[in-house]
Formats: C-alpha cells, sequence, structure tokens
C-alpha cells in the first residue's frame, strides 16, 4: 500500500510540474493605432487614425508544442480625430475657421486567442477582444479668423452615456518569441460593434484598431 502511494503522489508530482511547465506568463505593453468609421443614411465618414498605447499582462497555456490559448487584459485609450477647415462668405465678409475634434475612449480589453505555433519561436493568433469602455469623451476647438479678428473656442463633452459599454472585435495576429522570453507581437483588431447607443436610423460607428508591442514571459521551458 505504502509503495502504490508512493507511485501516486510521484505521477500526480509529475503531472503538475508537467502542467506547469506549458504555462507563461508576463507584462506586456506597446503602440496602439485606432481608427473610427462612421456610417449613415448612405454616407461614409472615416476619422483621422489616433496614436496611442496599450499595457497590462497574460497568460500562455500550450496544450502540445503546435497549439495553445492566451488571455489577456489590457487597458488602452482609443478613438479617432477629425479636422475640417472651411471658408464662408456673407454680407460681403469672408470668415476662415478650421473646427478639430476627437473622440476619446478608454477601453479594458480583454483579448483571448487560439495559437499556432509554426516553429517554436514565432506563432500565429485568431482571437476575439471584448472592450469594456470605461470613458467616453469628446473634445473640440474651433478657431475662426476674419475683418482682422480671430476667435477660438473648444471644450470637452461626456458622452459616455451616449456610447455603447461593449466593443467587440476579432483580431488576427502573430508573435516572436526569443530564447530569454522576450517576445514581440503584432495584430489587428477588426471593429464589429456599433458604438453609439442609440442610432438614429442605420447609424454606426465602429472602432478597429492595429497594436505592435513588447512583452516577456516567466514560466514553461
Amino acid at each position: 500500500m505504502k509503495k502504490l502511494l508512493l507511485i501516486a503522489s510521484f505521477a500526480i508530482l509529475g503531472t503538475t510540474a508537467a502542467n506547469a511547465q506549458s504555462v507563461k506568463f508576463g507584462p506586456k505593453a506597446g503602440y496602439s493605432l485606432s481608427t473610427l468609421k462612421l456610417k449613415g443614411e448612405g454616407q461614409s465618414e472615416k476619422f483621422d487614425a489616433k496614436s496611442t498605447f496599450y499595457a497590462g499582462a497574460f497568460v500562455e497555456y500550450k496544450f502540445n508544442d503546435k497549439f495553445g490559448i492566451q488571455g489577456e487584459v489590457l487597458y488602452s485609450p482609443l478613438g479617432g480625430k477629425q479636422e475640417e477647415s472651411f471658408t464662408v462668405t456673407e454680407m460681403g465678409v469672408t470668415v476662415n475657421a478650421t473646427a478639430k475634434s476627437e473622440i476619446k475612449f478608454g477601453m479594458v480589453q480583454i483579448p483571448v486567442s487560439a495559437k499556432y505555433f509554426a516553429t517554436e519561436n514565432l506563432a500565429f493568433g485568431l482571437g476575439l477582444n471584448v472592450g469594456i469602455v470605461t470613458m467616453a469623451e469628446a473634445e473640440y476647438s474651433v478657431t475662426a479668423s476674419g475683418m482682422g479678428q480671430s476667435a477660438s473656442e473648444s471644450g470637452t463633452e461626456d458622452i459616455k452615456d451616449e456610447v455603447n459599454s461593449l466593443n467587440l472585435a476579432p483580431f488576427i495576429g502573430a508573435e516572436y518569441t526569443l530564447n530569454n522570453g522576450l517576445f514581440f507581437d503584432a495584430r489587428y483588431n477588426l471593429g464589429v460593434s456599433n458604438m453609439i447607443k442609440n442610432p438614429e436610423g442605420n447609424e454606426t460607428l465602429k472602432n478597429s484598431f492595429f497594436q505592435i508591442g513588447v512583452g516577456f514571459k516567466f514560466g514553461g521551458k
């Protein structure tokens, strides 16, 4: 009986150790390029890209040498911006104006991906990024000049109540890991959720973004 218990104990310890060898975790951070696309009433408008960042942590589990799964928790401010210049002439007076606007989303992201390891160092991923909007603001500024004078106005508006709190974005990406655990990755997230909470007709606002970053893997072998 003691021999059987001893053998069972070693088997359990061996299985636990094997599972532990398959798990890696660590921090990651990088650069995001975010875009917004507005559609409605037969029109389509794309905002200028907004450069920002992301930061967080991940856990990776490998089922075998070829397949694995990865979960992450990241934070990233996303959104888009616009700039428009125009000239208005009325009653012989010409006014030149420039209007700038920017939509900002503070977003907690929970990406989950299936990973295929083409080699020991190179992996490709396919998954879904679940974004939770924690903050939404619209910033604007208008500058006008005419008749030898100029004026400007700017402000910030909280639009959190007008924005859906969930942003789903399927993604595809690639990752390269060095032997010391340092890795580099890139992925494209395609926004499929309508960010407008109460759209008028078929009005939609979708947020897509590209990410490129670096991280470090602890654990595993």
